[in-house]
């Protein structure tokens, strides 16, 4: 199955449930990360052994960080999903802005920016970091000169958030990313306005964001 036929089948409900098996989580309310023998089958089948152990590993991922410092669950997931590799949308999903979920990005192999930074998100927020603390940051990559996005951790509210990022694998504070300029960011419970030298503005809700909202939308159908 190519990932667009993987895509166009997700668009049925009952390709929601069998693709959404593995996902205990939605992105406002996390409870954790379940692989069912069922999903497993299907990835195995449709994608091949290779694709049904990386989803294996995550749920391993999810195991071994769930005790460890939340320093140390950065590290972990951040190195993780940065072995998927890189590839646009539209050769991808044959769309220019597809918005993926994890079982999706490692089913297939392949993510960009908007698709890392999401699976980085929610399986930190399964392993029970708080949404407050998690930003996901629509930034400007000024080297490219292109749109990308990043996750970025919160310690304390007014802390200098640390970057987790696709382009490079070591974490580093925002403060030494002058590679990248904050345009907004948004988690389950806000969506906020970023410039550079300036507060956070709160101009609503995350639900503002189609994208946001149908890849919820595809999480939340998965539990019913």
């Amino acid at each position: 199955m190519t990932p667009t036929r993987m895509r166009q089948g997700l668009r049925g409900r009952q390709g929601l449930k069998v693709v959404g098996l593995a996902l205990l989580m939605t992105a406002t309310a996390v409870i954790g990360i379940e692989l069912s023998s069922r999903l497993l089958e299907y990835i195995a089948q449709e994608y091949g052994e290779d694709a049904r152990a990386r989803l294996e590993r995550w749920e391993e991922l999810h195991q071994l960080a769930s005790r460890a410092p939340v320093e140390r669950q950065l590290r972990l997931v951040n190195s993780f999903f940065n072995q998927v590799r890189f590839i646009n949308d539209i050769e991808h999903w044959g769309d220019e802005d597809y918005w993926a979920t994890p079982v999706e990005m490692l089913a297939t192999n392949g993510a960009d920016c908007e698709d890392f930074s999401i699976a980085k998100y929610l399986t930190l927020r399964a392993l029970g970091v708080p949404d407050e603390q998690l930003r996901i940051t629509y930034v400007k990559a000024i080297e490219l000169n292109q749109a990308h996005m990043i996750l970025a951790w919160y310690p304390t509210p007014n802390a200098d958030p640390l970057v987790l990022d696709n382009l490079i694998n070591d974490i580093r504070p925002a403060s030494s990313r002058d590679d990248l300029e904050p345009v907004y960011s948004f988690n389950g419970e806000g969506l906020w306005l970023q410039r550079l030298g300036d507060s956070d503005q709160r101009i609503g809700n995350a639900d503002r964001l189609e994208r946001w909202t149908d890849l919820n939308d595809r999480l939340i159908d998965a539990l019913r």
